[in-house]
């Protein structure tokens, strides 16, 4: 297997920064910023089932979309659920597309300080300085259940998958499910 993990934008290959964490691995504990400029972890959410959305900036349609459709989707999950979007955009942008879309049922958070986020992740691209276009769903001890990471930036993501697994995890299943994986 190649050393160099890619993804694309139009069709023009870009480099991630290693390899993304995959399903079963725990996810890493990293600080990110909210809309109000205070660090918070992904450890504060521990004891709840957390889908992970990270797109490359919210002020570009397909991210603004598949935020938009989690914040929708997240109505049909439980209440010990949480759904994050993670993008480097600053927090103040952030906050202002929380306040100009429907934002009810998610929470954003910026990885804009040093990208740790990304680079824990496996999912900063090299060549932009920002996020690739992913799922992740975490278990409420923290492991990865799932993983689709889009490989062509400017597509959604497969929601239908990504609603699939988490009422598998929802139903007491394991953690052995992956789909949307690059290379």
């Amino acid at each position: 297997m190649s050393d160099k993990y890619t993804i694309t934008f139009k069709g023009q290959p870009l480099t991630l920064n290693c390899r993304p964490r995959q399903v079963g691995d725990s996810a890493p504990d990293v600080c990110l910023t909210n809309n109000q400029l205070q660090p918070v972890s992904l450890a504060d959410y521990r004891g709840k089932n957390i889908i992970l959305s990270t797109v490359p900036s919210l002020d570009t349609p397909v991210c603004d979309i598949q935020t938009r459709t989690l914040n929708e989707k997240a109505k049909q999950l439980d209440a010990d659920t949480v759904i994050i979007t993670v993008s480097r955009d600053l927090p103040f942008a952030q906050a202002r597309w929380c306040q100009n879309n429907p934002s009810d049922s998610i929470i954003t958070l910026s990885d804009y300080k040093n990208g740790e986020f990304g680079r824990a992740f496996g999912l900063y691209i090299d060549e932009l300085a920002l996020l690739a276009r992913a799922v992740y769903i975490i278990d409420s001890q923290g492991r990865i259940c799932y993983q689709q990471i889009v490989p062509e930036m400017t597509e959604q993501p497969d929601y239908e998958a990504v609603l699939a697994a988490y009422a598998h995890l929802s139903a007491g299943g394991d953690c052995s499910f992956c789909s949307g994986c690059c290379g």
